[in-house]
């Protein structure tokens, strides 16, 4: 899935269509002034009276003020523990609104689709692939080696070594056609600062 990329966040956008938003950790956002996602999200409050945003894991993470401990913290793997993305952006929203649109009604609906993911039932193709695959990496292990990952490349069923898995990203290409068409279905801006737009 990735932590540190938007693949479930893009396709998600893409698949729904009703996504006002989508924030993923390969593109830099910010809240405040001119061009940021207050902004944005204000222009479609007025024209929709509701918007959607959906936001990758790894989105923001370098916005959200984090105590030294924070700073410090990390998961097995050594990689610094992100903190809710989705939980800080909806107090950030209330308070935004507050401010700016005082005793005017404002809800924030938060869904953190985590383990619906991984809930999903298998279907048919996910069975086919998971067998493809445990076939795949028992011939491997049978013909003497280890430290791989049986996946298709090309179309074809292949050991992958380890090494090389852990050292690729799987990133989502920001000058792809697929991050267009999400710039496009969402008709959102790229929040790329200003000198206008630098205050927060």
């Amino acid at each position: 899935m990735g932590r540190s990329t938007g693949h479930i966040a893009l396709n998600a956008t893409l698949s729904s269509r009703d996504v006002d938003c989508c924030l993923i950790p390969e593109t830099e956002f910010y809240l405040k002034g001119k061009g940021g996602l207050f902004e944005f999200l204000d222009q479609r409050l007025r024209e929709n009276g509701h918007a959607v945003v959906v936001v990758a894991e790894g989105a923001g993470q370098d916005l959200i003020p984090r105590t030294e401990s924070q700073r410090e913290e990390r998961d097995e793997s050594g990689n610094l523990v992100f903190l809710d993305v989705g939980g800080w952006l909806k107090a950030e929203l209330k308070k935004w609104w507050e401010r700016e649109h005082p005793n005017e009604l404002f809800t924030v609906k938060y869904i953190d689709p985590t383990y619906m993911i991984r809930a999903v039932p298998a279907n048919a193709t996910d069975n086919l692939y998971c067998t493809l695959l445990a076939h795949s990496a028992i011939h491997g292990v049978m013909a003497g080696y280890t430290g791989f990952v049986s996946g298709p490349i090309n179309g074809n069923y292949a050991y992958i070594p380890l090494d090389e898995v852990a050292e690729a990203r799987n990133e989502v290409d920001i000058r792809d056609h697929k991050w267009a068409w999400v710039r496009s279905v969402t008709n959102q801006p790229d929040f790329a600062r200003t000198s206008s737009g630098m205050n927060g």
